[in-house]
C-alpha cells in the first residue's frame, strides 16, 4: 500500500525534475523495463505507436519531447493514491490537463506510466 506521503514526495520531485527539464532526474523514477502509454508519442515520433517499452526508448522519446517543447512547465492540481499506483492530475504549459497514472513495482520504480489528455 502507497502512503499519501510517498505519493506526494514522488508527484513533486517527478514535478520539479520536468519543470528543470533534467532528464537523468526524471528517468531515475522509472525501471529499466518500464512501459509508457501516450497519445503524444505519435506525434513527437512521427508514427503511429501509443506504447514504448523500457527506460532507452523512453530517454529518446522524451529527449526529442523536450527539444519540441521549450516552455515546458507543469502545475500540480492534484495526486491521487491507490495501492500501487499514483495518479498526477496537472496543467501543462498548453493549459491542457493531464492525468499520468503510475503503477509502481517492488523497488518502488514506476513500472508501467499511462498519460492522459483533455483538450485546453
Amino acid at each position: 500500500m502507497l502512503s499519501r506521503a510517498f505519493a506526494e514526495e514522488f508527484a513533486n520531485d517527478w514535478l520539479s525534475a520536468w519543470n528543470d527539464r533534467d532528464i537523468d532526474r526524471i528517468l531515475s523514477h522509472y525501471a529499466d523495463d518500464v512501459v509508457f502509454h501516450s497519445p503524444r508519442i505519435a506525434l513527437v515520433m512521427d508514427n503511429d505507436a501509443a506504447t514504448i517499452h523500457g527506460k532507452k526508448a523512453l530517454q529518446t522519446y522524451w529527449t526529442e519531447a523536450l527539444s519540441r517543447a521549450r516552455s515546458l512547465f507543469f502545475a500540480i492540481d492534484n495526486v491521487l493514491v491507490g495501492s500501487d499506483a499514483v495518479t498526477i492530475l496537472y496543467t501543462n504549459h498548453r493549459e491542457e490537463k493531464v492525468a499520468e497514472t503510475f503503477i509502481f513495482n517492488e523497488d518502488s520504480e514506476v513500472a508501467v506510466s499511462i498519460a492522459t489528455y483533455a483538450p485546453a
